[in-house]
């Protein structure tokens, strides 16, 4: 039974009080004053207790309804996929790992706003950024030798290695630079420096 569903009850008892006591007049029935009163505080008094007993059930949520809704709120975003909760006594602990600091904050927000949830102990973590793969240079001598392949049919062209920068230096056409150069770059050079070379068309 709802809270509206107990005013209407004790409205429909007001109304049987007093039309016993009209009763009681129009009988001239001697039913003593204070009597009367204190039967009506009594009565007023169980109806207002039982009202706001479950009134106060009602309204209160339990843990487990709170948690399911929380964990139904973050399921929206996928940013929140790593993030669990637990929750006691309307206080919602979230815990996991987010790729940033902004998911970090949202995921409490959503959280908090949750009906029954007093308030939110954020103990999510924010994954440290993806480290780059180091670049591999490839050692003087290999590379030396690896140029001397690359360079063995293109005779214009001089060549050297030193702290794995290939230096080329002579002349080459366009369309032959072009073929060497990627070669030199398929050796996994630290850099190749053509500011020797001229490049005719």
């Amino acid at each position: 039974m709802d809270e509206w569903s107990w005013y209407k009850l004790c409205y429909f008892f007001s109304l049987c009080l007093l039309f016993q006591c009209r009763i009681s007049v129009l009988l001239n029935q001697t039913l003593n004053m204070k009597q009367q009163i204190a039967r009506s505080l009594l009565l007023f008094a169980a109806v207002a207790f039982m009202s706001g007993s479950i009134t106060g059930c009602k309204s209160k949520v339990k843990d487990a309804d709170i948690k399911t809704a929380a964990e139904a709120a973050l399921a929206t975003n996928p940013d929140f996929k790593g993030i669990s909760v637990d929750v006691k006594d309307g206080v919602a602990t979230i815990s996991g790992e987010v790729k940033d600091a902004s998911a970090q904050a949202a995921a409490q927000t959503s959280v908090a706003a949750v009906k029954g949830v007093k308030s939110v102990q954020n103990n999510v973590t924010v994954a440290p950024p993806p480290t780059a793969a180091p670049v591999t240079i490839t050692p003087d001598d290999p590379l030396a030798k690896g140029v001397k392949d690359a360079t063995k049919d293109f005779p214009s062209v001089t060549t050297t290695v030193n702290d794995g920068v290939i230096a080329v230096s002579g002349e080459l056409k366009a369309a032959d630079w072009k073929r060497l150069k990627m070669s030199l770059d398929g050796l996994k050079p630290k850099k190749v420096d053509a500011s020797g070379l001229k490049i005719s068309k």
